[in-house]
């Protein structure tokens, strides 16, 4: 059996991330860029999606992105991904997000994501992905949201065309 045939559970793909912000990473305010923000989300949503796909993958989409509250100079950010939906080639990830105050150990939500990905070869054609093994009832909630996520994104482009 090769890897590309194996089934994988979402907790199989899990990724945790931790950076600290920097002043480079910060606006004006003292709170952490937006963008700086979205690059770290997509990093950690890349590892889990090539973690379960064995092969590079590329992203296609940010489904969702709630910034609930700043971060500032000086905290930790704590990001934990994991793909929650498979299809053929292509896969979602939920990333969260931390603030953690680093000295007192305290930590806030304060971003939740959702990207999808397509997993391709070297020369960029799309490749198959395992299947999900879901485990959990969470796991079966997770699938279930993605699936409704796909369900508008694909909608979505549909309007779009005509």
């Amino acid at each position: 059996m090769t890897s590309s045939d194996q089934v994988r559970t979402p907790a199989a793909s899990r990724v945790e991330m931790v950076q600290m912000v920097m002043p480079l990473h910060t606006n004006s305010l003292g709170s952490l860029f937006g963008g700086q923000m979205v690059a770290w989300i997509d990093m950690a949503a890349s590892m889990a999606a090539i973690r379960h796909s064995h092969s590079y993958v590329v992203t296609v989409a940010i489904d969702q992105l709630t910034f609930q509250r700043p971060i500032r100079e000086g905290m930790a950010v704590v990001l934990a991904a994991q793909v929650d939906w498979v299809g053929h080639t292509s896969l979602e990830v939920a990333v969260q997000v931390w603030s953690e105050q680093l000295l007192s150990g305290v930590r806030e939500l304060t971003n939740q994501a959702f990207l999808s990905f397509v997993a391709v070869d070297r020369q960029l054609k799309p490749v198959p992905v395992p299947a999900l093994t879901l485990v959990t009832d969470e796991d079966r909630r997770a699938f279930a949201d993605a699936e409704r996520r796909r369900e508008r994104r694909l909608s979505q482009r549909e309007e779009e065309r005509a």
